[in-house]
């Protein structure tokens, strides 16, 4: 089959098509979304024949031998920590969900990582109604289901952007406010999804009410957090950071997310799309900051 490979660099390779285990259905690609930990980070996987990819929709050509999951024929959308850029892939039952046939499958794959991701935060935060919550990186494709998911909360919900430009649309999607970092945030929050790191972690936890929460989801600044705790003016010494990982399977909670989607209570954000040819330009427009949400690639 056809596929995505870094060989030393991202480019298209023929390697051998997926064979799926008893709890595996293999799935035809018909498209799949970006991540910027994928990309910016994808020194791990760079080996001959390794298929990178978290994020893919398509459709169930064999079921699962064991008879679990959907059966042929079936669109879902899946997630998996490797195999997603290609024509097929294997992927444990528990980790899809059934899309429904109004749903188009590019916005559908644009939802396993960065979806779930801010749902699973969003509910460490634990209740959230009557809150104000930051979200840092509010732009990026966490960060906009993110706002979304705080929106529906009940949060009130502050949206910290890098500019004006990244900023647009994130009212429409929930926020009451919006800040471009967290240093100009006036008065304290409750809790914050910070998916930036570095310096805007800092900042975020020394605004902080006191038993706040910090949920520290990313680090697409790529740089180190230092945190003064003896910094004047702060007043955040009972808040706490906690280090958030996403954890598998994500079977429910992509149904979950689906069933918003199909209902119109949930909007992919998809800001840039073709197909997956143009991967590269995809990758470089999502390094660079240029896609406000989701890249996806037609398969």
């Amino acid at each position: 089959m056809r596929a995505l490979t870094f060989n030393p660099d991202l480019s298209f390779d023929v390697v051998p098509d997926p064979v799926p285990t008893p709890s595996q259905a293999l799935i035809r690609v018909a498209a799949f979304s970006l991540n910027f930990g994928e990309i910016a980070y994808s020194g791990a996987d760079a080996r001959p024949g390794h298929v990178p990819g978290w994020d893919a929709a398509g459709v169930v050509v064999q079921p699962a031998a064991d008879g679990t999951g959907p059966a042929a024929g079936t669109r879902v959308v899946t997630f998996g920590w490797s195999g997603a850029w290609a024509e097929l892939r294997a992927v444990d039952t528990s980790d899809l969900a059934v899309v429904p046939d109004a749903v188009d499958l590019g916005p559908a794959g644009a939802l396993p990582v960065a979806g779930v991701t801010a749902l699973q935060a969003l509910r460490r935060l634990g209740p959230v109604a009557g809150r104000r919550v930051l979200v840092t990186g509010a732009s990026g494709g966490v960060g906009r289901f993110a706002v979304q998911l705080a929106a529906r909360a009940g949060a009130q919900v502050v949206a910290s952007a890098g500019s004006p430009a990244r900023a647009r649309g994130l009212r429409e999607l929930g926020a009451a406010e919006i800040v471009f970092g967290p240093e100009h945030l006036e008065g304290r929050v409750y809790g914050v999804l910070d998916i930036v790191g570095g310096r805007q972690l800092a900042q975020a936890f020394y605004r902080l009410e006191d038993d706040g929460v910090v949920m520290a989801v990313g680090r697409a600044a790529r740089e180190a957090t230092v945190i003064d705790f003896e910094q004047a003016g702060t007043r955040s010494a009972r808040g706490r950071i906690e280090n958030f990982n996403v954890t598998t399977p994500f079977g429910a909670d992509l149904a979950h997310l689906v069933g918003l989607l199909a209902a119109g209570e949930l909007d992919a954000q998809v800001g840039w799309r073709g197909p997956w040819d143009r991967v590269r330009e995809a990758a470089d427009a999502l390094l660079a900051r240029r896609v406000a949400g989701k890249a996806v690639l037609d398969v």
